[in-house]
């Protein structure tokens, strides 16, 4: 079975690289406070010890899920025409109110909605998915359907 890879950009693979290398720097001070509440005495009774056990575990966790994301991602570049496709900006204009908003299609680990930044699985990424400027495109969310013109289309 051939394993799954998870399309990302350059800066979403990057900024996946950049948190490892920050977990890594933190791990020695995790473990020395770790050793430290270690040495307190009787572990049964010791908050300090569960609290440092329980924060490195935290830490480890974390560590292995990015290593997993970093393993499992491909970086794609997106080829410089007007398709939608991962790593483009895409400016929209949704046809109920005519307002207008700008997203940026990446890859599922670098989605950010606070940053304008939609997944390739969200309902808003698949539909827009292959499109181009001035298709009017029907999005099915959980909250119901609504539809968007495309107006621009560039490569972020």
């Amino acid at each position: 079975m051939q394993p799954y890879f998870n399309k990302v950009t350059q800066a979403g693979y990057d900024k996946i690289a950049a948190e490892i290398e920050a977990v890594k720097k933190e791990r020695p001070g995790r473990i020395k406070a770790l050793s430290a509440a270690r040495a307190l005495g009787d572990l049964s009774e010791n908050a300090e010890y569960s609290a440092a056990k329980r924060d490195l575990r935290h830490l480890e966790s974390r560590l292995r899920y990015l290593e997993k994301q970093l393993r499992y991602a491909q970086v794609y570049e997106p080829a410089d025409n007007a398709v939608i496709e991962i790593g483009k900006s895409v400016t929209l204009q949704f046809e109920d109110d005519q307002s207008e908003e700008t997203f940026e299609l990446v890859g599922n680990p670098e989605a950010d909605i606070e940053h304008n930044k939609i997944s390739l699985s969200s309902p808003i990424g698949q539909a827009l998915l292959n499109h181009t400027v001035n298709d009017i495109v029907t999005i099915s969310s959980p909250n119901g359907s609504y539809q968007v013109k495309i107006l621009n289309v560039k490569k972020s």
